[in-house]
C-alpha cells in the first residue's frame, strides 16, 4: 500500500517549543502519530551542547581532535579514577519535561490534536564517546555514559505519563562507524547489542524507535550509503537482540537515489510490527530530477516485506535543525503534506519483479 504516515526525526529549526508543535501540527495534519519539540536552542546542534558539560568534569582534560576540526578530544587525565569520574547531567529530562508542559497546554486548547504523543529524542550513550573519546578511555567512558543518560531517561519516564510518550534512539556514530567512515572502527561487533540495551531501557508501554544516519553537516553524509544494506543488516540485528518490540524505525535515503539496487536489500528486512520510515522528503527538492520521490516510493513498496504490515511512512534523512531559514523550515514541513498526498496512488512498478534484481552478497 502507499506511504500513510510522516514521522519527524527531532530537531526543527524554529523559535521554540511552542512554534514547532503548532506549525507541524497545522501544516501536516494527517499521518502524525508523534511530535518533537524541534531540539531547540542549545540543542539545535545535536549533541554538542553536552561538551561545555563534558569539558567541565573533574578528571578529565582535552586537546584538538585529530578527525573533527573545530572540535575536542577528550581522555581521563589520571587524576580521578574512571570508576569516580562526577559525569554531568545530561540536562534531556529537565528540558523534556518542560517541553511536555507546552504539549499538553496545546492539546488541551486543540492545537495539537488527540492521540499525539510527545517525541522525545535521545543521543546513544555510544555517540559521544565514540566521537570526542575514542582510544585507550574509550570502554571506561562509554559505561559512565550509559549509566548517565540511562539514569536521565529513567527521570525522564517518572515525570511525564507513559502513554503520552514516545522516546527515540538517535543512531548516527554507530551507523558511521559500521561505514568506516572515521577511521578504525570501533566496537562494531557489540553495536547491535549496545542498541538493543538502549532500546531495552524504554519500558514497553512506551513506544521507542531508532533513527538510523549517516551524518548531517550541511545536509551532505559523512560517507555516502552505497545502498540500505547495511541499515538493514544492523537493524535487524538489534531487533534479533532486543527483549521489547522496537516501535518504529527511520532510514536514510540519499536524494538522488532511485535504483533498484539501493532499495532491494529491503527484501530481507525483520522488524516485525514496527513502523518503517524512509527520508524521502528532499533537503533540495530543486537539485532532484523529476518524478524522483515517487519512483523511490515505488522501490519500496516493491521490496518491502509485508510479513506484518504493509504501511509505511515517509520523512527527512535527518532532523530539520540545520535548515537555514525560519520559510525554509516551514516549506519543509508543507513538503510532508504534498508528498504524502501524492503518493496515495503510488503502487510497486508492475515491470519491476524482486526476484529480478540483482542483490548485493548476504
Amino acid at each position: 500500500m502507499p506511504a500513510t504516515k510522516v514521522h519527524f526525526n527531532g530537531s526543527v529549526n524554529l523559535a521554540d517549543t511552542e512554534t514547532v508543535m503548532r506549525e507541524i501540527a497545522s501544516r501536516v495534519p494527517a499521518g502524525v502519530s508523534r511530535i518533537p519539540d524541534g531540539e531547540t536552542g542549545d540543542r539545535s546542534n545535536w549533541f554538542s551542547f553536552q561538551l561545555k558539560k563534558f569539558a567541565a568534569t573533574p578528571g578529565i582534560t582535552s586537546s584538538a581532535h585529530p578527525d573533527l576540526p573545530g572540535f575536542p578530544r577528550f581522555r581521563i587525565s589520571g587524576e580521578v579514577p574512571a570508576r569516580d569520574l562526577a559525569w554531568p547531567d545530561p540536562g534531556y529530562a529537565d528540558i523534556y519535561g518542560a517541553s511536555y508542559q507546552v504539549f499538553t497546554r496545546l492539546t488541551a486548547e486543540g492545537a495539537v490534536p488527540g492521540g499525539i504523543r510527545f517525541q522525545a529524542q535521545f543521543p546513544t550513550p555510544m555517540v559521544f564517546i565514540s566521537a570526542f573519546a575514542p582510544g585507550e578511555d574509550y570502554d571506561a567512558l562509554l559505561s559512565r555514559s550509559e549509566r548517565a543518560m540511562f539514569a536521565d531517561l529513567d527521570n525522564l519516564l517518572a515525570r511525564i505519563p507513559h502513554d503520552d510518550l514516545a522516546v527515540q534512539w538517535d543512531v548516527a556514530g554507530e551507523v558511521i562507524q559500521l561505514a568506516s567512515a572515521l577511521g578504525a572502527p570501533v566496537d562494531q561487533d557489540r553495536i547491535p547489542g549496545r542498541l538493543a540495551r538502549c532500546l531495552d531501557r524504554v519500558p514497553a508501554d512506551v513506544p521507542a524507535g531508532l533513527h538510523l544516519c549517516y551524518g548531517d553537516a550541511g545536509h551532505q553524509h559523512t560517507i555516502e550509503p552505497q545502498s540500505l544494506e547495511l541499515q538493514v543488516i544492523l537493524i535487524n540485528s538489534v531487533v534479533a537482540a532486543a527483549r521489547r518490540p522496537l516501535s518504529w524505525v527511520s532510514f536514510t535515503v540519499p536524494q538522488d537515489r532511485s535504483d533498484p539496487g539501493f532499495f532491494a536489500p529491503l527484501r530481507s528486512l525483520r522488524t516485525g510490527a514496527a513502523e518503517r520510515y524512509f527520508g524521502i522528503v528532499p533537503y533540495h527538492p530543486a537539485r532532484q530530477g523529476a518524478g524522483t520521490i515517487q519512483r523511490q516510493a515505488q522501490l519500496i513498496e516493491t521490496y518491502l516485506p509485508r510479513d506484518v504490515t504493509s504501511e509505511w511512512g515517509i520523512s527527512t534523512e535527518c532532523g530539520m535543525g540545520r535548515v537555514g531559514q525560519a520559510a525554509d523550515v516551514l516549506a519543509l514541513l508543507d513538503a510532508h503534506r504534498d508528498i504524502l498526498a501524492s503518493l496515495e496512488e503510488v503502487r510497486a512498478p508492475s515491470g519491476i519483479k524482486p526476484w529480478q534484481i540483482q542483490y548485493p552478497c548476504w
